[in-house]
C-alpha cells in the first residue's frame, strides 16, 4: 500500500462493501505510526433513514467501526507480510470510548489511528475522529489478525 489510498486500493485490503465500507480514502499513512482516513458523510447514507429521520445523526457505533477500519489499513501497511492474503482482521476490543459532538450529513469525518503496539496477533491503537478540526470521538481499539 502507498501513503495515499483511493477507494479501490482500500477495497483490496478491507473486505467491507456498501453500506459497511466506512472509509472513502486515506490521505496520510506512516507505517507503524499513524493513518489519516476520510469518511464523507452524506444524507444518502442508509442509517439516516432511522437515526433519526427528523435530525439525522451518524450512529456512534458506526463512527467506531470507521475508526476500526482505519486501524486495519494501518496494520496492513505496517506488516503486509503478517496481514496478507488468507488473513482476516477482527475487532476484539474497544476501551475508553468518548463522544463529544454528533456527526451529521455534509460532515467530513477525519479518522486518525495511531499504532500503540502489537503482541502475538493482537494490535492496539489510539483512535480519534474529528470534523472540521473539532473532536468527535475517541477510543482505544484492539484487533486480531487470524487465518481465514
Amino acid at each position: 500500500m502507498a501513503a495515499k489510498l483511493d477507494i479501490l486500493q482500500i477495497q483490496e485490503f478491507l473486505p467491507h462493501r456498501y453500506p459497511f465500507l466506512l472509509i472513502d480514502k486515506v490521505i496520510e499513512c506512516e507505517p507503524g505510526v499513524r493513518l489519516l482516513g476520510v469518511k464523507n458523510v452524506t444524507y444518502n447514507e442508509p442509517f439516516f433513514q432511522g437515526h433519526f429521520p427528523q435530525k439525522p445523526i451518524m450512529p456512534g457505533v458506526l463512527i467506531l467501526e470507521a475508526l476500526a477500519q482505519a486501524t486495519g489499513l494501518l496494520a496492513s501497511e505496517t506488516a503486509p507480510d503478517v496481514l496478507g492474503k488468507g488473513m482476516i482482521y477482527y475487532l476484539v476490543g474497544i476501551d475508553k470510548v468518548k463522544f463529544k459532538r454528533p456527526v451529521v450529513p455534509g460532515d467530513q469525518l477525519m479518522l486518525i489511528a495511531k499504532f500503540i503496539k502489537s503482541k502475538r496477533n493482537i494490535w492496539a491503537f489510539d483512535c480519534v475522529a474529528e470534523v472540521d478540526g473539532e473532536f468527535v470521538a475517541s477510543a482505544e481499539i484492539r484487533c486480531a489478525a487470524v487465518v481465514d
